[in-house]
C-alpha cells in the first residue's frame, strides 16, 4: 500500500481491487482529499481527549499516543472491513462521562473505571459477533436515541464553558457567569467566535483551524507559555497501557456493572446513529438498510476494545466525517487516509502543552452545539415522548452526570407510552431497561 498516493497503473489497480473505487464514482485523488478534509475536521480529539482525560488523573502522553493508534486502527478496520469513508476515533461523550460521572462524581479510581471500559469493550465485541447490537438498537425509540445525542451535547458545552471560565459556580444560584476580567477567558471567547464564524463559512477543519488560533493568540499575549519542541517520537504509553487488564478484579461491585452498563449503552447509540446517517448522505443506503453494517460495527467494536487496552474511553464513528463525504468521499480509501494521518500525527505530542484547557473549551461548546442539533427530531408534540426526552437532556447536563440523564428518560417513556394508550409500541427490551435502570440508581446510592 505504500504505493497508493500515486496514480500508477499498479497502484490504481490495488485500490480498485480493495475499495472498489469506479463503482462508487470516486477516484483517487478524490478519495486522499476526502481524508484529509475529514483528518483536519477532527484531529482536536488529539488535544481534547488527553485534556478531559488528564482532569481523571490520567497521563495526557499516554493518552495522546492511545487516542492516535486507536483512531488507527479503527480507521484501518472500517477501511478494509467495510469500506465506508467513515472515521473512527475516542468519542467526546464517552471521555466526558468517564472523566465527569465516574471518575469524579462516584469517586472511582480512573484505574478501575478503564477496567469497565475493557469489560464493556469486550461484551460489545460479542454483542457485535452474534448480532445483537442491531436487535437493542432497534428496539429503543428513535426519539430518545436522539434525545442522549444531545444531551450529550449539552453536557459537553457545559463542561467546555466550564473549563473556560465563561461558566463558574454560585452559592445563590448555583451557576452564574465567568468573570470577563479573567485575561485566559478571553481566549475562549476568542476561540469560540473564530471556530463559529469559519463553521458559519463553512470552512472545513474549522474546528482545529479555530485551536490553532487561539493557541497561537495564546502564545502571542504570553498567556500560554512557548514549548520547548515541536517534534518528538510519540510519548510511551506506559502509564496507561494493559492498566485496564490488571485493574478486571476491581469490577466487582454493583456500582462498577452499572458503569459497565452505561459504558455498553452510550457505545451502544454512539455510533450506531452517525453511521447510519453518513451512510445516508454519502448515498450508500439500499432499501433503507446500511450495507455491511455488521462489518463497521465489528471496526467499531474492536478498536474499543483495544483503545481500552491501550488506555483511552470507547471509540466513535465521527460525525465529522461528513465533511470529508461532502467533498467526494465514498470508499474506505478515506478512511485509510485519515489513519495514516493520524500515524503522521504521532510525531506532534509536545504541542500538548500549548493546547490549554482555554483552547479545548471552544471545540467542546462548537460539537456540543451540533449534537444538540439532534433535539429538531424529536416528536415535541406529543407529551408521552416529549417529557420522556427532555427529562434525557436536562438531566444530564443538570445532574452532571450522562447516566442520571438516560436514566430518567428511559424510566419514564415506558411510563407515560402506557398512560397514553400505547403500550404496544413498548418493545419487551425498554420494560427490561425501565428496571435495569432503577437497579443502576438503587446501586449508585440515588435511591433509598
Amino acid at each position: 500500500m505504500g504505493q497508493s498516493t500515486n496514480n500508477s497503473p499498479a497502484s490504481t489497480n490495488i485500490l480498485e481491487k480493495w475499495f472498489h473505487l469506479s463503482e462508487q464514482g470516486t477516484t483517487i485523488k478524490r478519495e486522499l482529499l476526502a481524508g484529509l478534509t475529514t483528518f483536519v475536521s477532527m484531529a482536536y480529539i488529539l488535544f481534547v481527549n488527553p485534556s478531559v482525560l488528564g482532569m481523571a488523573g490520567m497521563n495526557k502522553g499516554a493518552v495522546f499516543t492511545a487516542t492516535a493508534l486507536s483512531a488507527i486502527i479503527g480507521c484501518l478496520l472500517m477501511a478494509f472491513l467495510a469500506n465506508y469513508p467513515i472515521a473512527i476515533a475516542p468519542g467526546l461523550g464517552d471521555n466526558a462521562f468517564f472523566t465527569y460521572s465516574v471518575v469524579l462524581a462516584m469517586g472511582i479510581s480512573w484505574q478501575t473505571a478503564m477496567a469497565g471500559v475493557f469489560v464493556a469493550s469486550v461484551i460489545f465485541t460479542i454483542l457485535s459477533l452474534m448480532k445483537v447490537r442491531e436487535a437493542v438498537i432497534n428496539a429503543i425509540p428513535h426519539d430518545l436515541k436522539l434525545a442522549i445525542a444531545a444531551g450529550i451535547g449539552l453536557f459537553i458545552a457545559f463542561v467546555g464553558l466550564q473549563g473556560g471560565g465563561l461558566v463558574v459556580a454560585s452559592k445563590s444560584s448555583l451557576v452564574q457567569l465567568g468573570s470577563l476580567t479573567v485575561p485566559t477567558t478571553w481566549l475562549t471567547i476568542f476561540g469560540v467566535l473564530a471556530i463559529a464564524l469559519l463553521m458559519a463559512k463553512r470552512v472545513p477543519g474549522s474546528i482545529f483551524i479555530g485551536m490553532i488560533l487561539t493557541t497561537l493568540l495564546g502564545l502571542f499575549t504570553g498567556l500560554i507559555k512557548m514549548p520547548a519542541h515541536i517534534i518528538s517520537l510519540a510519548p510511551s504509553m506506559k502509564p496507561t497501557f494493559g492498566v485496564a487488564l490488571t485493574n478486571l478484579g476491581k469490577v466487582n461491585t454493583p456500582q462498577m456493572w452499572a458503569v459497565v452498563l452505561i459504558f455498553l449503552l452510550v457505545a451502544f447509540f454512539d455510533t450506531a446513529g452517525t453511521l447510519v446517517g453518513l451512510a445516508q448522505q454519502a448515498g450508500l443506503m439500499k432499501n433503507d438498510r446500511m450495507p455491511r453494517i455488521g462489518q463497521a460495527l465489528m471496526a467499531d467494536s474492536i478498536s474499543m476494545l483495544s483503545g481500552s487496552v491501550m488506555g483511552t474511553t470507547p471509540t466513535a464513528a465521527y460525525v465529522e466525517s461528513s465533511a470529508g463525504i461532502a467533498v467526494g468521499g465514498r470508499t474506505g480509501l478515506t478512511a485509510l487516509t485519515v489513519g495514516v494521518l493520524f500515524a503522521f500525527s504521532l510525531l506532534f505530542s509536545p504541542l500538548l502543552t500549548v493546547v490549554t484547557t482555554q483552547v479545548t473549551a471552544p471545540a467542546l461548546i462548537i460539537v456540543g452545539s451540533l449534537m444538540a442539533s439532534s433535539l429538531a427530531g424529536i416528536d415535541w408534540l406529543h407529551f408521552e415522548i416529549a417529557f420522556p426526552a427532555f427529562m434525557v437532556v436536562a438531566g444530564m447536563p443538570l445532574t452532571y452526570n450522562i447516566s442520571y440523564g438516560i436514566a430518567f428518560g428511559f424510566i419514564l417513556y415506558p411510563l407515560t407510552m402506557t398512560v397514553a394508550g400505547r403500550r404496544k409500541e413498548i418493545n419487551w427490551i425498554m420494560w427490561t431497561l425501565l428496571f435495569v435502570f432503577i437497579l443502576m440508581l438503587y446501586v449508585l446510592n440515588v435511591l433509598p
